[in-house]
């Protein structure tokens, strides 16, 4: 096997062409793309002529959840979700929409709303939609209906709150509404708009680890399960926020690929970053290298198993959230370099381990 340091010669500035991710992945009949803020590509002109140069598709990264368009119960807000759309629309780039219904980024009101009564619950689910899908229907093609639905098992980085059982993860909408919450909200979608692609996301799934499997199984049991309803559901989307500290079987995870499109659904890579374990400030050549070799071997598995569509949570290390929330951070004075760009805007080796990627190369 060759080693780390010549593995890594695979992904100098000589290894993958010279044109945007987007034209190289759509050359092999993928998509790349990236999420983005509103306040962003109207503060940020080089993260907006970055992400216009290099990005096919979008995802708002705040813009599109519930506590920013509807603040208020009944008052919606689309100032900065349309802002987006139209940027987007200018430079003919499609936007996905992130998230109809999820337990974060929920305004103060919604919680107790829902736990009032279970019809209150799903009314407040249905006037969101009606209004949102109405809205964005001409403009958005594909939404995540429902995020993160499924309980991290035990072991997980942020473990169900004792007590919690089954496959779901207990949030308001769980508390509210049952386990049929999922198949309400995807038949609300369906209802509201019938050629509308209807997305489950969810993390959590990658790793080869005792959590992610467990993981990986109640996803599909989920899964299975709205198939043998017949619950309207297009695609699967994961979230892909990798570890460096996690290992990764490329095997299992294109096995796990494969066995959600065996259910007819299509699998999206959705918000694609690596997150570092606490490295020597400074070594950035060791540490791009280690960040390029995750990077090629995922997204290598991703597409072997069937996924035809990867986006990562932004495009630069500068604006990434991995050194925005301390959660997550590096040491001050240090930022993860998860993102194909470093914070000076210079291409970096995952640029090239993923171009390579979607190329079908391999790492020598």
């Amino acid at each position: 096997m060759a080693s780390r340091a010549a593995q890594a010669q695979s992904f100098t500035p000589a290894s993958a062409p010279d044109r945007p991710l987007a034209e190289i992945a759509q050359s092999r009949g993928f998509t790349y793309g990236c999420a983005v803020t509103a306040q962003l590509i109207a503060e940020e002109p080089q993260f907006a002529a970055l992400v216009a140069q290099e990005a096919g598709i979008l995802v708002p990264e705040y813009e599109a959840k519930f506590e920013s368009l509807q603040p208020e119960a009944g008052r919606f807000d689309f100032a900065k979700l349309d802002a987006l759309l139209s940027w987007a629309e200018h430079f003919r780039k499609p936007l996905r929409g992130h998230a109809l219904v999820w337990h974060n980024s929920l305004p103060a009101w919604v919680p107790p709303v829902l736990a009032e009564s279970r019809a209150r619950a799903q009314g407040v689910m249905e006037a969101h939609f009606d209004r949102v899908l109405t809205h964005t229907r001409a403009r958005i093609r594909d939404w995540d209906v429902v995020n993160e639905p499924v309980a991290n098992p035990p072991g997980s980085d942020v473990p169900e709150p004792a007590g919690n059982s089954g496959d779901l993860r207990s949030t308001p909408w769980l508390r509210a509404l049952g386990p049929d919450y999922i198949p309400m909200a995807l038949r609300a979608a369906r209802q509201r708009d019938a050629t509308l692609r209807l997305t489950l996301n969810d993390y959590g799934v990658e790793a080869d680890s005792p959590s992610a499997e467990e993981k990986r199984r109640r996803l599909l049991r989920l899964l299975r399960s709205l198939r043998d309803r017949n619950v309207p559901l297009d695609a699967v989307g994961i979230q892909a926020h990798l570890q460096m500290r996690e290992a990764f079987n490329p095997a299992i995870f294109a096995r796990f690929v494969r066995d959600i499109r065996a259910l007819d659904l299509q699998v999206l890579i959705t918000e694609m970053d690596v997150r570092e374990v606490r490295p020597p400030v400074g070594d950035f050549v060791a540490r791009d290298a280690s960040v390029a070799l995750r990077s090629h071997a995922f997204a290598s598995a991703a597409f072997e198993g069937g996924a035809r569509t990867l986006l990562t949570w932004g495009i630069s290390d500068r604006w990434s959230w991995l050194h925005r929330e301390q959660a997550v951070a590096l040491d001050p004075g240090d930022v993860h370099r998860g993102l194909p760009y470093d914070w000076e805007l210079n291409r970096k080796q995952m640029w090239r381990a993923l171009a390579r990627a979607f190329l079908g190369q391999g790492v020598g």
